[in-house]
């Protein structure tokens, strides 16, 4: 028995030890556990978003934020730029690789989620010629855009602005900018004779101010010093992958928007356009068909390359569903980059999808930077100089009116002013 005894001790002893190194190494995982996440677990799950940086040919960083949503219950990447959101639902992952298209234009992203959350890779940019290939950074979980690295506001812009730009050769040319700025904060946008600068977002911070803006189709960038007066100097607009300009402005709250010279018009001995190109699912569609016949007509001139035509086909398709049993018809005519049509179609079906446009839109054939795009294509009008150009055409088939811009939400009140130009213009001619 007491042998027995024994053996019961002896294995007690035995589970009581094997007890105590089970416990002890629990604790050894939960201590460890507490260090391990900074190191071995995935930073995808708390990625909110990201400070991307998009370099320029000169080493120049273009900087826009990047977030990660849930739209409808899925993961979705949103381009911010002040009021903009851009969402990007076309995106692929493998393993830590990610890529995305933006919803409109010819660009896309190729990059890599680092294990600290951070992200680098390229943005391609398709042109007329090469693909451009731009290096980027995005610091994850970074909401600053601009560090105030110097400081408070020493002065407030909000306001207009008269604003000379100085081209390369040293010619100038005139805009007005709008800025609202509130603490460091500062928005707004440039308005040229032809278009916007669409949705800009930056900060003053001491004497100096930044602004940048990245849409897919432009990547933009302003610097400049505030000088005791409030006046803007030493500016430099880094425009695109490698444009760059100088810029000056005053403060002028009447100033007046600059116009556009030698503006697209009739020429002498016309009254009508006469055009026929394919849909595109290839079908012929023609001004001179019966659907247009006894109905005012607008003639949207445009490339998917252009921003600002961007924001009139979000406009024109809704005012479309909205008016066309009043008695009106759209037809959009597309300048592409190249004259590919699969190439073309490909990125206008991007426009017709992303706005749900439901009138018809025609591939020309002829790319946005022929000098005699017009000649080809329209020769009742002269010279196309401006994207987008809208051609008002009334019940008879005559042209009564022809736009050289729109401006779009990113404009303030500049956007309004378009809308009501256009819609005054329509109503005009359906009241006729």
């Amino acid at each position: 028995m007491a042998k027995k005894s024994n053996l019961s001790c002896s294995r007690m002893n035995n589970l009581i030890r094997h007890k105590v190194a089970v416990v002890n190494f629990t604790m050894l995982i939960l201590c460890l556990s507490l260090f391990l996440p900074v190191v071995a677990q995935p930073k995808s799950a708390t990625q909110k978003g990201w400070r991307i940086a998009l370099q320029r040919k000169d080493g120049k960083e273009i900087i826009f934020q990047l977030e990660k949503q849930r739209l409808q219950g899925k993961t979705a990447l949103v381009v911010v730029n002040a009021g903009e959101q851009i969402k990007i639902t076309d995106f692929t992952s493998t393993g830590d690789s990610l890529f995305f298209t933006m919803p409109a234009f010819e660009a896309n992203f190729r990059v890599k989620v680092h294990a600290n959350g951070n992200m680098t890779g390229t943005y391609i940019k398709a042109t007329p010629g090469s693909v451009q290939h731009w290096p980027l950074l995005g610091r994850v979980n970074d909401p600053v855009r601009f560090k105030a690295s110097q400081g408070s506001a020493k002065s407030n812009i909000s306001g207009k602005w008269n604003v000379s730009i100085t081209r390369p050769n040293g010619t100038i040319r005139k805009a007005v900018a709008v800025f609202n700025q509130q603490g460091n904060r500062l928005t707004g946008s440039f308005l040229t004779p032809s278009a916007d600068y669409r949705y800009l977002d930056g900060i003053v911070t001491g004497d100096s101010m930044l602004l940048s803006s990245f849409d897919g189709d432009n990547a933009r960038l302003f610097e400049a010093k505030i000088d005791i007066k409030s006046n803007i100097l030493n500016g430099i607009f880094y425009n695109g992958y490698d444009g760059k300009e100088g810029w000056t402005a005053t403060k002028d709250s009447t100033v007046a928007l600059p116009e556009i010279s030698d503006p697209t018009k009739l020429r002498a001995g016309y009254t009508q356009l006469d055009f026929t190109f394919n849909d595109l699912d290839g079908n012929p569609v023609s001004i001179q068909d019966e659907k247009y016949k006894n109905r005012v007509v607008i003639v949207q001139i445009m490339g998917s390359w252009c921003a600002n035509c961007l924001d009139e086909t979000r406009f024109l398709s809704d005012y479309y569903k909205e008016n066309k049993a009043k008695g009106v018809e759209i037809i959009a005519l597309a300048y592409e980059y190249t004259t590919d049509r699969e190439r073309s179609k490909k990125s206008v079906e991007k426009f017709k999808k992303l706005f749900d446009v439901q009138y018809p839109m025609l591939i020309t054939g002829v790319t946005a930077g022929d000098d005699k795009k017009a000649e080809k294509t329209l020769p009742q009008l002269t010279a196309i100089k401006s994207f987008p150009t809208t051609v008002f055409i009334d019940k008879k088939g005559t042209v009564r009116d022809i736009h050289t811009n729109f401006y779009g939400p990113g404009s303030g009140e500049y956007y309004n002013l378009s809308k009501k130009r256009l819609t005054d213009t329509v109503n005009r001619l359906l009241d006729e």
